[in-house]
């Protein structure tokens, strides 16, 4: 049996996938419990909290990350972690920023 997954997802393949209904990020790849997505906000983010697990893997852009209570600097290369269920955002960031996020694990997230 051969492994259907992609090898390589190109950024640019990513930033042209076209957003799903009532979705902000373009599904890149899924394969088990992990989807790849992209996220590119225009202007702010307008996001919620999701009931997973989820990295940010910054690819271009700087601004602000906040996590509940904590604010951070970001920029490309960066990565941030976010619980399930925790109120998160970006703020403040410039015209070019984008992500790979990648969520993972059960609903519910998988605990410390």
């Amino acid at each position: 049996m051969t492994d259907r997954t992609p090898t390589l997802i190109t950024r640019a393949a990513a930033a042209q996938a076209p957003l799903p209904p009532g979705r902000l990020s373009a599904l890149a790849l899924s394969h088990g419990s992990m989807e790849l997505r992209w996220y590119a906000p225009d202007g702010h983010d307008p996001q919620t909290p999701h009931d997973r697990d989820e990295v940010y893997i910054v690819v271009s852009g700087t601004g602000w990350f906040v996590r509940g209570a904590e604010r951070v600097a970001f920029g490309p290369g960066d990565a941030l972690f976010v619980a399930a269920h925790d109120v998160h955002r970006f703020e403040d960031f410039t015209p070019d920023f984008a992500t790979w996020v990648i969520f993972y694990g059960p609903v519910g997230g998988e605990g410390p």
